[in-house]
């Protein structure tokens, strides 16, 4: 394809949000006839990330899941209990699996292409987005950017911004250590040291298992400080003698900017970069698989950008949550241990999952703690919008 020639589509990144919506393109009729070039600056081939999320039952996933729990830990102070799923899972899926599943299927199919280059400016004139990379320009009817631009998070300091930033180990062992059928979703018995730190388990197999020290916080701290808990926290659990076999880092931004001020008619921000994280809890999987599904439907019926983002109640109870947070960083462990000791699991998931009803909704808000930073952040931040509107 020459330089003259325009996209119908072009995909600026290939993580999961926009792997997974080549992915749905490519599995509709719609997009046969269709032009469709991702742009990467590498080619994703690595287990670079690990993704988890709840589901009940089958899902669309399970061929590419390593490992599902029947049982989550939770662990804190004030409340520890092993918690039976139910007609819930929680699973796994690694990167590697699912860039290798999804790029098999892109391969086939004429009417996509894959251009290794590094973005540099997306710009939109006379009705056409150009994409500038390294190399040269690409021309688009539509762009759909999953790259996220970390500084313009900070253009609004009047929207909370913590991160979510972990390492984590893949651990293997000589002796048979872990309940392979139990992930220890938070533990947060490990020294708080004013900010809300936890440790996420995921075993894999009696001898193996991701162990990873996770902060909810605003600053990154020295590689060896997470390095260190891991270790200390290991020790505690008895474990001694292990190999490390790989390593996990990672940065995920947990915030409410409205990141939909960025679309135009031809540009999308999707991912990350469209606020498709979960901003209270930073998972992004399960919402990416949600919302590329109720996108690729709008792409077939509608064709102004800004007209797909809907805002919805969560927004603002993400908008409180992350507020109290980022103002008392050290009451996490006291706010996530309120939420699962007074309320039943399926009642929780519902309201991460953005699905519960709204009664059910404000059951769970009533009965977490400490309510009264939450009764004030409510107050100041429906001030703030009414000003602002």
């Amino acid at each position: 394809m020459n330089k003259s020639e325009t996209y119908d589509y072009i995909i600026a990144g290939s993580g999961a949000a926009g792997l997974i919506l080549a992915y749905r393109m490519s599995q509709d009729a719609y997009f046969d006839s269709k032009k469709i070039l991702l742009i990467d600056q590498v080619v994703k081939n690595s287990n670079d990330r690990t993704w988890c999320y709840w589901e009940e039952g089958d899902g669309e996933w399970d061929h590419l899941t390593t490992k599902s729990w029947h049982k989550i830990y939770f662990g804190s102070k004030d409340f520890s209990k092993s918690i039976d799923l139910e007609t819930y899972l929680y699973k796994m899926v690694r990167s590697s699996d699912l860039y290798k599943f999804i790029f098999d299927i892109l391969k086939k199919k004429d009417n996509f292409e894959f251009n290794t280059n590094r973005i540099g400016q997306i710009l939109e004139k006379n009705n056409l987005v150009h994409v500038k990379t390294t190399e040269k320009e690409f021309v688009g009817k539509k762009v759909l950017n999953s790259i996220l631009d970390p500084s313009i998070i900070e253009t609004l300091p009047e929207f909370p911004y913590l991160k979510q930033h972990f390492i984590g180990w893949f651990i293997k062992t000589d002796l048979a250590i872990f309940d392979e059928n139990q992930a220890t979703f938070m533990d947060f018995t490990v020294a708080q040291r004013g900010n809300t730190r936890f440790m996420y388990v995921l075993p894999t197999s009696p001898y193996e298992a991701l162990v990873e020290y996770t902060l909810f916080s605003e600053n990154l701290l020295d590689t060896t400080e997470y390095e260190s808990e891991i270790e200390l926290y290991l020790s505690k659990l008895g474990i001694s003698d292990y190999t490390i076999t790989e390593k996990e880092i990672g940065n995920i931004p947990m915030t409410s900017y409205p990141f939909e001020r960025h679309n135009t008619s031809n540009i999308l921000h999707i991912g990350s970069a469209g606020g498709w994280t979960k901003a209270s809890t930073g998972y992004t999987f399960a919402s990416t698989t949600r919302k590329s599904r109720d996108l690729v439907s709008f792409l077939k019926k509608e064709s102004d950008f800004t007209r797909f983002h809907k805002l919805s109640r969560y927004w603002y109870y993400d908008l409180i949550f992350l507020d109290v947070l980022h103002r008392n960083n050290e009451v996490g462990s006291r706010v996530f241990s309120s939420i699962f000791s007074n309320n039943h699991l399926k009642n929780i998931f519902r309201f991460l999952d953005e699905s519960g009803t709204m009664l059910g909704d404000i059951k769970i808000m009533l009965k977490t703690r400490p309510m009264w930073l939450f009764t004030k952040s409510a107050i100041l931040n429906l001030i703030k919008m009414f000003k602002r509107y």
